[in-house]
Parts: C-alpha cells; sequence; structure tokens
C-alpha cells in the first residue's frame, strides 16, 4: 500500500520538478535568477493575505476539477464546464437577487438553482449522445459557445438592472444571500488576519463537494457502475448496467457540479452576476483533474497549487521580471504529468508482472516447461 501511494506521488513530484527546470530555463534566457524570482514567488505567496487569496482563487478551479473528474471516471469529457458554470452563475444570481428570504434558506435556493442549471445544461450533451449518439466533446464545446450568447442575451435584455449601463449586473445579492468570510480562521490559529482579502465562506462547501464525490465515486453502488462502464462498456452491459442511463446521470451529475462553479465569486465579494464575471475557470478545471489524477485529494492539491502560482505571480511584475513564466509552469506541469502518470502506471505493471510471474515460479508445480 505505501509503495503504491509512494508511486502515486512520484508522477506529480516529477512533474513539477521538470515544469520549474523548464520555467527556470526560460527565466535564465531572460538574464532573470531562477533562485531570486522563485524566491520571490514563495515569499509573497505565503504571506495570510496571499493564503487567503489563494485558497479563494483555488476553490472554484476545485469544484470545477471534481465536475470534469465525474465525467472522466465514466471516460466522458465534459469540456462544457465553461459554459455550465456561467449559465448557472447567471440564472442563480438572477433569482438570488430577485428574493430575500430567511438567510440559511436563501442560501440553499441560489446553490440549487445553479446545480439545477448547470445540471440541465450538460444534460442537452447527455441526451443527444443516448439518443442521436453524438459525441460529448463536440456537443459539450458546441454548448460553451451557445452558453456565451444565452449569458450576453439575457444578461442584456431580462436580467440587468441597468440595460444602458457599461457594465452590465443582475440586482445584487441582499445580506440574506451572502455568505460570511472566514478570517477568523486565521486569528484562532494565532496568524494575523488577511489584509483587504476575505477568506470566502464558500470553501467550507467545496470540501463537502470533495467530501460527496469521493463518497459517491468510490462508496456508492453508482459509482462502482460508473468506474465499472468507463473501465468495460461491454462487461458493464452484461453485468446489468443500463449504460445510456449511466451516461445521461453522469452528465447530469458533473453539469449539476458545474452549476456551483462561480457560487465562491457570487457569495464571496460580487454578490452579483456582472459582465466581467470570471472567467475560464472551466477549461483551467480540466488542467487540474488531470494534475490530481481525479482523486478527491489529489485536485485538492492541484487547485492550490494554481492558485499559488497565480497569486505569486503577481509580484514578479513589480520586479520586471516577466510573468510569463507562470503560464510555462502551468502549460508544463500538465503535459509532464500526463506522461509522468503514463510512466510510472507502466513501471508499476511491468512489476506486477514480474511479482506475478515470481509467484508462480515459487509454487511447486506451479509452473512447468512445456513437452519438447
Amino acid at each position: 500500500m505505501i509503495k503504491k501511494i509512494g508511486f502515486a506521488l512520484l508522477a506529480p513530484a516529477i512533474a513539477l520538478a521538470f515544469a520549474i527546470a523548464v520555467a527556470a530555463a526560460a527565466l535564465l534566457a531572460v538574464g532573470v535568477s531562477p533562485v531570486v524570482a522563485f524566491g520571490l514567488m514563495w515569499e509573497f505567496g505565503t504571506t495570510p493575505t496571499s493564503v487567503a487569496s489563494i485558497i479563494n482563487r483555488a476553490v472554484p478551479l476545485y469544484v470545477s476539477a471534481v465536475a470534469v473528474a465525474i465525467g472522466f471516471q465514466m471516460k466522458l469529457f465534459n469540456i462544457g464546464v465553461e459554459g455550465q458554470y456561467l449559465v448557472a452563475a447567471l440564472f442563480a444570481a438572477w433569482v438570488g437577487g430577485s428574493i430575500a428570504v430567511w438567510a440559511p434558506l436563501h442560501i440553499l435556493i441560489i446553490i440549487l438553482v445553479a446545480a439545477g442549471v448547470g445540471a440541465l445544461w450538460a444534460g442537452i450533451a447527455g441526451l443527444l449522445k443516448v439518443t442521436r449518439g453524438v459525441n460529448e466533446v463536440v456537443a459539450t464545446i458546441m454548448l460553451n459557445f451557445i452558453g456565451f450568447s444565452v449569458v450576453g442575451f439575457f444578461l442584456g435584455n431580462f436580467f440587468s438592472v441597468d440595460a444602458r449601463a457599461l457594465n452590465q449586473s443582475t440586482p445584487p445579492l441582499p445580506p440574506s444571500g451572502q455568505l460570511p468570510n472566514l478570517n477568523w480562521i486565521f486569528t484562532l490559529l494565532g496568524f494575523s488576519e488577511p489584509r483587504g482579502t476575505e477568506l470566502q465562506g464558500f470553501v467550507i462547501f467545496a470540501i463537502l463537494i470533495g467530501v460527496g464525490y469521493h463518497l459517491l465515486v468510490w462508496k456508492t453502488r453508482f459509482g462502482f457502475d460508473l468506474r465499472a462502464s468507463g473501465m468495460n462498456p461491454g462487461a458493464a452491459r452484461m453485468s446489468g448496467i443500463n449504460p445510456k442511463r449511466m451516461i445521461l446521470y453522469t452528465m447530469l451529475i458533473s453539469g449539476g457540479v458545474a452549476g456551483m462553479v462561480g457560487l465562491s465569486t457570487m457569495f464571496g465579494n460580487l454578490h452579483a452576476f456582472t459582465q466581467d464575471f470570471p472567467r475560464l475557470l472551466g477549461f483551467t478545471g480540466i488542467a487540474v483533474a488531470l494534475l490530481g489524477r481525479n482523486n478527491a485529494v489529489g485536485m485538492a492539491f492541484g487547485a492550490l497549487l494554481f492558485g499559488f502560482m497565480q497569486r505569486s505571480s503577481l509580484i514578479l511584475d513589480l520586479n520586471d521580471i516577466p510573468k510569463e513564466v507562470v503560464q510555462i509552469i502551468q502549460g508544463v506541469v500538465v503535459l509532464a504529468v500526463v506522461i509522468a502518470y503514463e510512466v510510472v502506471a507502466r513501471v508499476m505493471k511491468n512489476r506486477q508482472i514480474r511479482a506475478a510471474s515470481e509467484a508462480t515460479k515459487s509454487v511447486p508445480g506451479g509452473a512447468k516447461e512445456a513437452p519438447a
């Protein structure tokens, strides 16, 4: 078991080391000391304010990665998280800004609307696949572009407080629809509170989403059917699993989780859906899912790594160091981790084959020479 965990950790460690080496080479090429650059990033990225910012950046990436990973478990590629969370965030913000009820109920309504809209949007791709055989990659990519247009149309014509404003916005969430910050955690742990940054309360929901994902995939009959359908669809069908139903359910669940990607920003600081609502969280979530190998804990570390790189890159500009080095690290680490995982998987497979062969030879009569 320990060896298995060690091999699992070896792949991302190799990928990260390789990515840092490539970034160091890029820095040297422009006359910058990698030691100085990485030292500045580490010093700036470990302050309480930066830690809060890193977690805030990591939360939507983690939720996005979980949404992608649910599909990956069944070999379904939900590339439409980007469109799903934007459409869901728009409708959830509009509903949340249009009502005022008891705070816990208000927050629950916003979450349910976001999850429901995301599930319905992803369900379109699932329905097309099971009824017409449309590839989910093509369907979800096309739904992304349709979703962008839907967001622009509804925000500009129906949901905006002022249709003539340069930055159109849905009605702001009332206090009952906002989550309190968690800055008190820093004081509780003996650190100074972040300055100018609030640790968003949605981090608790993100943790619950991760726990729910792990329990669903590894501790339920549905999760077993999900993984079985992904590993061997034919065998799963012979055991009584309905593949079309599993595809539809998987896309609905994946879309439901995707719908909650934008809630951390909505609950945390914007309190509305605006034209400059954060984008590209869905596409980055794919990279985080690959980095974390669809594991709940692994994706959390991957999201925090991306959050750290995004935050710490801000100090590079102030020191006349190209911040593009962070983009280099992000790109290379994703490519390297895929290669590293494949190499480690082959090494583990060869070790298992050799171990099985040696075990067979050690059994009396277990291995007999073939007759001449």
